[in-house]
């Protein structure tokens, strides 16, 4: 595989990371966004009304307007699951869980919490091919398939109304008796193919090359059964894995990120931003702020290691909009 370099690689797709995509890419640096997910999470809320700007927004339209505007302005993102990262000849080496390595001057770690995994034989070897954390990321992949959803609560109606739209069948796999409130779940299957397997846990991923069957153990007769899907996609929520940042950054007690006021970490040339970091406010504007001020220091650090010095006050450059988003915005000048 060619190498892919970028002055600056993010980590997590979160509004920490996206918001500090948005700030390197208006800054002219070739941003790479590397994520098993898109929006973190802020997909399980619902309902957000104290980010400003906003009386009231749901986490997903949050996250989509940001994602919008990072790409507008030349962030590229990756959906993958980084599993190491290293320091060499200058440079920082990222390696994902299918393979793929990234190098980049500079480093943000923005991946707040990480997917919770099932933990079941499998899984691990067929992420990224038919394993799924982000059902807004890879639902358009599996149109016309066969897919399972493991996961409950009222996060998960959309994930499962955005399966069931794509898929050829749906099976949403849970260990209760019902996934979530009544009147909700009716609209789910009121479309569409959609089993419900209730009181049933995964306990294994089965395929070669790519997933071809989810196995199911049902709780209350033990009786196993092979669901023949081409997706599985695991939305359990979320949990904090910083164990593979072990030795390269500082960590405190709680295996967050220790930063100073710049976002700096411990190691030169990394920066990191939100729930990820020691800051005790867990809170999407904070994120957000913080993911602004990690983009601005990776750029005055690349710029610094390039031999010019920057000062970086405020970002109120004047970036030109394509034409169809002016007009979008009702922008465009019209004179007759």
């Amino acid at each position: 595989m060619a190498e892919q370099k970028f002055d600056v690689i993010i980590v997590g797709a979160g509004i920490a990371g996206l918001t500090a995509a948005l700030y390197t890419a208006r800054q002219k640096l070739s941003t790479l966004v590397i994520s098993a997910d898109l929006g973190g999470q802020l997909l399980l809320t619902e309902e957000i009304q104290n980010f400003p700007g906003f009386v009231s927004i749901r986490g997903f339209d949050l996250v989509k307007r940001v994602e919008e505007q990072a790409r507008l302005y030349g962030a590229r993102i990756v959906f993958d699951e980084v599993t190491a990262v290293e320091e060499t000849g200058g440079m920082f080496r990222v390696i994902t869980s299918t393979g793929a390595e990234y190098h980049s001057d500079a480093l943000i770690l923005a991946f707040g919490k990480s997917p919770r995994e099932l933990g079941v034989p499998g899984e691990k070897e067929l992420k990224g091919r038919g394993v799924s954390y982000c059902v807004i990321c890879d639902a358009p992949l599996y149109r016309g398939k066969r897919v399972a959803l493991v996961g409950w609560g009222a996060h998960n109606y959309e994930n499962a109304i955005r399966l069931r739209d794509y898929a050829a069948k749906l099976y949403w796999v849970f260990p209760g008796e019902k996934p979530l409130e009544d009147e909700l779940l009716a609209e789910v299957v009121s479309k569409g193919d959609v089993e419900l397997v209730p009181h049933s846990v995964p306990v294994e991923v089965k395929g070669s090359r790519r997933v071809e069957g989810l196995v199911v153990r049902d709780l209350k007769t033990g009786e196993l059964r092979t669901l023949e899907v081409d997706g599985v996609f695991v939305e359990l929520g979320y949990v904090t894995r910083t164990d593979f940042l072990r030795g390269f950054v500082e960590l405190n007690e709680k295996g967050e990120i220790v930063v100073d006021r710049l976002c700096r970490t411990s190691k030169p040339g990394v920066f990191a931003a939100g729930d990820v970091t020691g800051m005790p406010y867990k809170q999407a504007v904070i994120a957000a702020g913080m993911g602004a001020c990690a983009a601005l220091s990776a750029y005055a650090y690349i710029m610094e290691k390039r031999g010019r010095k920057v000062a970086l006050t405020a970002d109120w450059r004047h970036v030109e909009l394509p034409k169809e988003k002016r007009e979008e915005r009702g922008l465009s000048l019209k004179l007759h």
